[in-house]
């Protein structure tokens, strides 16, 4: 029944499509007939995605609406590849083709400079640094966050991802400008009061989500106006909750899981501002929003998917389809930064950074070896010693008794430890 449903949604769409063409005659342009046949070749595939891709671990508000983010995955990577095969000048140069405006090199925005909080020497306005500050990303740093919040599911670990974020855009400022701030924008506007509230608000959102009951009735079924709206409100919450658990220090596989996820995000993040800064989008350009919008829906959906495959792999024994696709976008887009600006990229950071970032990676590496090597053959070492003296205790309570016991009793100590080891 669905691949005949998809036939015919394919069928009228594709009619429409050639309709519309017959009715229209048909330009001159090159240029805008390309875009056209791009734009239908993209509506029909996606079209063809929606009814027949594979379903994701999540049906609300509709299976259809996550299988239609999975084909704009396919599109998106689709689009990086092109890009990542042209060269710099027409690859900047084709981004005219999506908007007029761009293809345009843009003056990147410095927000260091004068750090002062309050400024004596300014008598209209003191405050006019943090005034300055205040402009329409500070919202999207909380919505962005109360949304990954949302994704992560976890405060130590959303707590991580923005303190290292911040650590980065001090390590990185000598490559992108836009990465000088003042140290109360990093810490107080950014991490306390944008992405702390953010990441606050989520995990209420969270602890709502799991206290609240799931009993889903059909729409039709229920008597009440005023519950047809609560049930119509609620589509659009979860089937069903799962609390994520992440573990990290239980095993040697979940830690490195998680120190990939943290990677990925980081890396995600840097992608946002080093790829407008070689495409030359401005920051507040529509693309921009779209490809954070776009990784809000999609990163839900990985973030599912690789939990589950960390938490029963018996069950998933395979990463999920979601998780590959943004794992390969991630990449995709990186090797288009390498490849657009490798002058950036290769700038040396200063000798004191580089001696933190060794620093830091060397405390990593040691915990992880101590925590799942050393300490796990220090501790099988002690608990084979203890038997071995408790063994030897037992022995010679048995030969000081001379009871004629003592084999059975050598036995059943010999039981107890192989069944101990």
């Amino acid at each position: 029944f669905r691949r005949a449903h998809t036939l015919t949604v394919l069928f009228i769409l594709t009619c429409a499509l050639g309709y519309v063409t017959l009715l229209e005659e048909t330009p001159q342009d090159t240029a805008y007939n390309t875009k056209r046949g791009i734009v239908a070749s993209i509506l029909v595939f996606l079209c063809f995605g929606v009814t027949q891709a594979k379903d994701g671990p999540f049906s609300r508000p509709h299976p259809a609406y996550w299988r239609f983010w999975l084909c704009v995955s396919v599109v998106y990577e689709l689009f990086l590849i092109f890009i990542l095969f042209q060269t710099v000048q027409d690859g900047r140069q084709f981004m005219k083709y999506i908007d007029p405006h761009l293809g345009v090199p843009l003056p990147e925005r410095d927000y260091g400079g004068n750090c002062l909080i309050y400024d004596p020497g300014n008598a209209t306005d003191p405050f006019h640094n943090i005034w300055d500050k205040l402009d329409g990303f500070v919202p999207a740093h909380f919505f962005g966050w109360y949304l990954k919040t949302l994704m992560i599911r976890d405060w130590w670990m959303c707590m991580i991802i923005s303190v290292m974020f911040e650590f980065l855009e001090y390590s990185l400022e000598h490559q992108l400008p836009n990465f000088s701030e003042c140290w109360w924008d990093h810490w107080i506007m950014d991490v306390i009061l944008c992405n702390g509230l953010g990441i606050y608000c989520g995990m209420k959102t969270l602890s709502w989500l799991s206290l609240k009951t799931y009993k889903w009735q059909g729409l039709w079924n229920i008597p009440t106006y005023k519950g047809k709206m609560k049930r119509i409100v609620f589509q659009f919450t979860p089937y069903s909750w799962v609390k994520f658990e992440w573990k990290p220090a239980s095993s040697l596989r979940r830690w490195l899981a998680v120190c990939g996820i943290i990677f990925v995000f980081l890396l995600a993040e840097l992608n946002t501002f080093y790829l407008k800064f070689v495409l030359w989008m401005p920051p507040e350009h529509y693309l921009v929003l779209l490809r954070l919008v776009f990784f809000v829906n999609v990163g839900g959906v990985a973030m599912r998917e690789i939990y589950d495959f960390m938490d029963d792999p018996k069950f998933h024994k395979k990463l999920g389809q979601q998780a590959w696709l943004v794992a390969a976008i991630t990449a995709t887009e990186f090797l288009i930064v390498v490849k657009y600006d490798p002058y950036t990229l290769t700038l040396s950071l200063p000798f004191y950074i580089t001696q933190c970032w060794i620093l830091g990676i060397i405390l990593v590496l040691t915990w992880t070896a101590w925590r799942f090597f050393i300490r796990d053959i220090t501790l099988r070492y002690k608990e084979i010693r203890r038997q071995k003296q408790e063994h030897r205790h037992e022995k010679d309570k048995c030969l000081s008794n001379g009871d004629g016991h003592s084999s059975v009793l050598e036995e059943q100590n010999g039981n107890r430890l192989r069944e101990r080891k």
